[in-house]
């Protein structure tokens, strides 16, 4: 209950915040408002009807098609948040290339139309969630989940590269491209010594000289190392275990077990499966603490309106 207020709360901050006109303009705050709210739905999905299994109500457990279509809407709603994610990164890496037409294709209409397109091929690919998921199973960690063993490695296999392998990959590799570019055009920009000749006196030139400022150039590369490193590891640390367990409890689904060991396993499994609904919980966290004055004046202004 506490996992799904806090995401619901910080997602529902991050979407007014966000949605703000002079935020709402840019291709990345735009991309990460949609990743706002995909990730809202996915909690949605994932946490109302575990808060029902408290009282015995979650009706995803024995009717097969809210079993397929919350299986669907979670995935797939979690799969196009963390792909708006790395394309932020992308943007991110076009608008501080030192290449013009680079830069001149991080506009907002390219960001709608991959967006778009994230929307799309995501939706084709989770598809197979809808026939590969079952109401009503036992001997399995939820009652809604994978009904055969081929359908759980094609499930887990999805989950582990589509949502989540992929995406890190690019988010870290576009990342280290951004400060690349950040370092090189501080290095344009740097100041040089020039001879400046006083043509009314008799005596060498005088050489102005600029002198730099490796500290700020440091703290800023500092600053967006901690931003990628942040965004990355929080996706990293809540996703990975969880497809690990996936995968563990698909392998070995057929393998006999004590009921302490089932216990044990099926604990574990839930516990991965709320870190996943953290890190579609974290981003107004992330954000507010290592977005800079802009994200939180914004935030400011939200509430003293």
């Amino acid at each position: 209950m506490g996992i799904f207020l806090f995401g619901m709360i910080g997602n529902i901050l991050n979407t007014l915040v966000l949605s703000q006109r002079q935020l709402r303009l840019n291709p990345c705050s735009w991309l990460f408002l949609v990743s706002s709210i995909f990730c809202l739905i996915s909690l949605c999905s994932s946490l109302i009807p575990r808060v029902l299994s408290t009282w015995n109500a979650d009706i995803t457990n024995t009717n097969d098609i809210l079993c397929k279509l919350r299986v669907f809407i979670y995935y797939n709603s979690m799969t196009i948040a963390f792909w708006l994610i790395a394309l932020v990164t992308i943007d991110r890496w076009l608008s501080s290339s030192m290449n013009v037409n680079y830069r001149h294709k991080s506009t907002l209409k390219n960001a709608k139309r991959g967006m778009l397109a994230i929307i799309i091929i995501s939706t084709m690919i989770q598809t197979q969630q809808i026939f590969c998921y079952k109401a009503n199973l036992i001997h399995t960690p939820l009652k809604c989940y994978t009904k055969a063993a081929t359908c759980g490695i094609l499930s887990d296999l999805t989950f582990a590269l589509i949502t989540i392998v992929i995406p890190l990959v690019l988010m870290f590799i576009f990342g280290l491209k951004i400060i690349s570019n950040v370092r090189q055009t501080q290095a344009r920009l740097r100041p040089i010594a020039a001879p400046i000749v006083d043509k009314n006196a008799n005596r060498n030139p005088a050489l102005i000289t600029v002198v730099e400022r490796p500290n700020q150039q440091r703290k800023t590369d500092h600053h967006l190392l901690i931003m990628l490193l942040v965004q990355v590891l929080v996706i990293l640390v809540c996703t990975v275990p969880f497809a690990l367990s996936k995968f563990y409890l698909t392998f070995t689904r057929d393998t006999p077990r004590s009921l302490l060991q089932n216990t044990i396993e099926d604990f574990i499994f839930n516990l991965f499966l709320l870190f996943l609904n953290v890190a579609c919980g974290m981003p107004f966290y992330i954000y507010t603490l290592t977005g800079g004055t802009l994200f939180r004046k914004a935030l400011f202004k939200l509430f003293h309106r």
